[in-house]
């Protein structure tokens, strides 16, 4: 067993909220440490191989660190290359493949348990920022079939489904320009959605896209209808108490993620069971736990349309503020960016 250096504040998460957080320790004159499970900002590796941000540039930047592009909003690749650069500017203690497996809460502070490349590991840190994000844990439908190898939760790219017959699932934006994509790269789309249009917020230059493609009969799209079955070359799904089969040989559920909770759980963090929400101070972040704090898309549960980039990278600020006993930042000076 290897025992690493203490820290004053260790984020699990290396996604753009952890690694702000890490930024503001840091400022502050604390030692922070990010273990990420996977490569940092691994969200963003899994987003669509050609996808832009909704957001322009300056609302994604770190630290007072310009993200400079030449259009209007950057691309997949634009962020990836811009948090890497944040890594290695701010010179962030990070860990990456490492999987937090425990935190045990001691008298001062916390003894946290990871594994990485085989080997077992201990770090004791003075408080905790569980900064997770949501993805890799899909919403499921439950239905038979949904493990099968042709059904995926994640959209890459459009090509591999050149000439195929698909099928979408979902009514928000991943739903609506997936269907979109596959429908460019040659495949014959039908999306399948319990409700009787698309979700409320779905980008407004997306919608009439998607609504013209199905005037003119290039996609196919059933309303209020819900899949019931999976099979190797068919959807089955129930429209009106009507089961109606798809032909279908890639199947893509565009349903959505829900934050990882387990770690906030396993020491003793309540978790609404309706909203998802962790029990936490919003003025500080900190959880019913003391010294645990959370950032990022797990701050808003369920809902992760209430926390971005945008606003989740002012997170580090307020985790900091409490630890070091000062008044925390009003929320209206963290969100004024998202109103101008």
């Amino acid at each position: 067993m290897t025992r690493s250096s203490d820290c004053d504040l260790l984020i699990v998460g290396g996604g753009p909220c952890g690694l702000a957080a890490a930024i503001s320790a840091q400022r502050a004159g604390l030692k922070p440490l990010v273990l990420e499970a996977h490569v940092i900002c691994s969200t963003i590796a899994h987003y669509p191989t050609y996808v832009r941000f909704f957001s322009t540039a300056e609302k994604l930047s770190l630290g007072d660190v310009p993200f400079v592009v030449a259009a209007e909003k950057p691309t997949r690749r634009d962020g990836l290359a811009y948090y890497r650069s944040i890594v290695q500017h701010f010179d962030i203690p990070l860990r990456q493949y490492e999987h937090v497996t425990r935190i045990d809460v001691q008298a001062k502070g916390f003894v946290v348990h990871s594994r990485a490349a085989g080997s077992v590991r201990e770090t004791r840190a003075t408080a905790i920022v569980i900064a997770t994000g949501y993805f890799g844990s899909p919403n499921k439908i439950r239905v038979p079939g949904e493990e099968l190898p042709h059904v995926t939760h994640v959209y890459r790219e459009g090509h591999e489904a050149f000439l195929q017959q698909v099928v979408v699932v979902g009514g928000g934006n991943s739903a609506a320009e997936a269907a979109l994509d596959l429908w460019r790269s040659g495949a014959s789309v039908t999306l399948v959605h319990f409700g009787p249009t698309f979700d409320k917020k779905i980008k407004p230059w997306v919608l009439p896209d998607f609504e013209n493609r199905v005037k003119d009969g290039s996609i196919a799209v059933r309303w209020n209808s819900r899949v019931t079955r999976i099979e190797p070359d068919a959807v089955s799904i129930m429209t009106d108490e009507r089961i109606e089969r798809l032909d279908a040989s890639r199947v893509y559920l565009m349903t959505g993620f829900a934050p990882d909770l387990e770690l906030l759980r396993q020491i003793g963090v309540p978790i609404d069971p309706h909203t998802g929400i962790p029990k936490h101070d919003p003025a500080t972040l900190e959880t019913s736990v003391p010294g645990v704090f959370i950032a990022g898309v797990v701050v808003a549960g369920f809902d992760a349309n209430k926390v971005f980039i945008e606003n989740g990278r002012y997170h580090g600020d307020k985790i900091v503020a409490r630890i070091l006993g000062r008044t925390p930042p009003q929320e209206s000076r963290l969100s004024a960016e998202l109103d101008t």
